[in-house]
């Protein structure tokens, strides 16, 4: 799929060559795919965090982004975008969308992006992102990951950027039969990126490695058990 070229503004010779490093080094850790790397350099890191940081966005590293969030590290959001990417999906479900430089970094490559994120303010300012930036084919919306977005469902891939004990199963039955979902877990001490696979019969995990994210969130006054 031929990638869309969204307007970019305030971008320099600056931002340019620190993107250039750091797809640079994602190609070193072993993101292997020419398309997400791609897609990574395209993507203005600098534009999804506040501006105090803007000079950091292409460090290895997640980035605070208000109300307790992180922007994911490059590395992660790359392995991620890969590990769906096999799957060649065309409309992806994007469950703890944050800022949106996520779902940004996935309409690049595929039809549609379907956003959820809990946090209305952390939500609005996603959507401006992805607006000003004219990405047309991200959808988002406010809401519970947990229950994502039910009545745009099946979707062929999902991305979850929030850890919890397991999945939220309803997740599971938002993907299509051939589909995959990726997200970390909680495993013992550490955390653990996984990718789930449907197939006819259920779904079958694979390991993708260690990772770190935020903890998934309940809506406010939702029970913990």
């Amino acid at each position: 799929m031929a990638p869309r070229r969204p307007h970019e503004p305030g971008t320099g010779m600056t931002s340019a060559r620190t993107r250039e490093r750091m797809v640079a080094g994602l190609r070193d850790r072993g993101i292997g795919n020419e398309e997400v790397l791609a897609a990574m350099g395209r993507v203005p890191r600098h534009l999804f965090v506040d501006e105090a940081l803007a000079t950091r966005a292409y460090e290895e590293t997640a980035l605070p982004i208000g109300w307790g969030q992180t922007l994911s590290q490059p590395w992660e959001v790359a392995r991620m975008t890969e590990a769906v990417l096999e799957f060649e999906p065309r409309r992806v479900l994007d469950v703890g969308a944050g800022s949106g430089y996520q779902s940004a970094v996935l309409a690049e490559l595929v039809e549609s992006v379907w956003a959820v994120e809990l946090l209305p303010r952390l939500a609005r300012r996603g959507r401006q992102n992805l607006r000003g930036l004219g990405y047309a084919n991200v959808h988002f919306r406010v809401g519970d990951g947990r229950t994502a977005w039910r009545d745009r469902a099946p979707f062929d891939a999902g991305l979850a950027a929030a850890s919890a004990d397991s999945p939220p199963q309803e997740l599971f039955g938002q993907i299509r039969v051939g589909g995959c979902l990726v997200g970390p877990v909680e495993v013992g001490e550490e955390q653990r990126l996984l990718r789930w696979v449907r197939e006819p019969d259920g779904v079958r995990a694979e390991d993708l490695g260690p990772c770190h994210f935020v903890p998934l969130r309940q809506p406010e006054g939702a029970s913990s058990s």
